[in-house]
């Protein structure tokens, strides 16, 4: 009978002998922060669920209630630290070579962390747009003020009602982070850590990856979608697989 095949020890291997490795996170890396995740039972804020105030019809029916949400978070999230996955992938995003970071967070502890070159899918919770989509402001804005000023928050060149610059279920991603992102599937290892593997497109990239001949892995101590799919599967958290994998680098 042959040893049974260490899975950290596997993707470290692999690691040690490419360049082109594209790393797709999703909530479960920001778990290990504090950051609630929008599905189970850290997904409901007061009577609501996650996915009954993250539209456009919800912030188009009540604004104000959206708004509460929305701050609340962004107060848990200025109180969170990134992590060890965080501080990892930071780190070998800033290797040479294609190292690429996919996120569907909207927290930015990646960022915080110093991961270069980021993808952000969703979009940040610290970033705000126009509601009305005015001309002038074409882009969205920062704004990490914590508590956010009483009110509404509001458009600096229209005056009209700001929303939070998020993709909001329903809602298209921006096209050119879909077409980076697509790319980036053209690689030799594809790793995605803490994510359901529900939510498309996001979903469909680690097939994408496979497809393109890339070897896979998921780090995620759930079984997911793609479990039965990738390469390698890592039963961990991602706050625990990182490091260890970076250990054998």
């Amino acid at each position: 009978m042959s040893p049974a095949v260490d899975p950290i020890e596997q993707v470290a291997a692999r690691l040690r002998r490419t360049q082109r490795v594209t790393i797709l996170t999703g909530a479960g890396v920001s778990a290990a922060s504090g950051v609630p995740t929008f599905r189970g039972k850290d997904g409901l804020w007061r009577q609501y669920q996650a996915t009954d105030l993250a539209t456009p019809e919800a912030f188009a029916r009540d604004p104000k209630l959206v708004w509460e949400w929305y701050r609340w978070r962004r107060e848990l999230i200025a109180g969170c630290q990134p992590n060890a996955a965080h501080d990892v992938i930071a780190q070998w995003s800033q290797r040479g070579g294609a190292w690429q970071v996919i996120t569907q967070n909207v927290d930015d502890l990646d960022l915080r962390a110093g991961t270069r070159d980021l993808i952000r899918l969703h979009g940040s919770i610290w970033e705000l747009s126009c509601w009305q989509r005015c001309r002038r402001v074409p882009r969205p804005w920062r704004d990490e003020r914590v508590p956010l000023p009483d009110g509404l928050p509001t458009c600096p060149v229209c005056g009209g009602l700001a929303r939070p610059a998020v993709v909001w279920f329903g809602e298209d991603l921006d096209r050119l982070d879909v077409a980076r992102a697509t790319a980036a599937t053209d690689c030799d290892v594809f790793i995605a850590a803490g994510t359901s593997s529900v939510v498309y497109p996001a979903a469909s990239l680690l097939g994408q990856a496979k497809a393109c001949g890339a070897f896979t892995v998921e780090i995620n101590p759930a079984v997911t979608a793609a479990s039965a799919d990738v390469d390698c599967a890592i039963a961990q958290g991602a706050e625990v697989a990182f490091p260890a994998i970076h250990a054998r680098l």
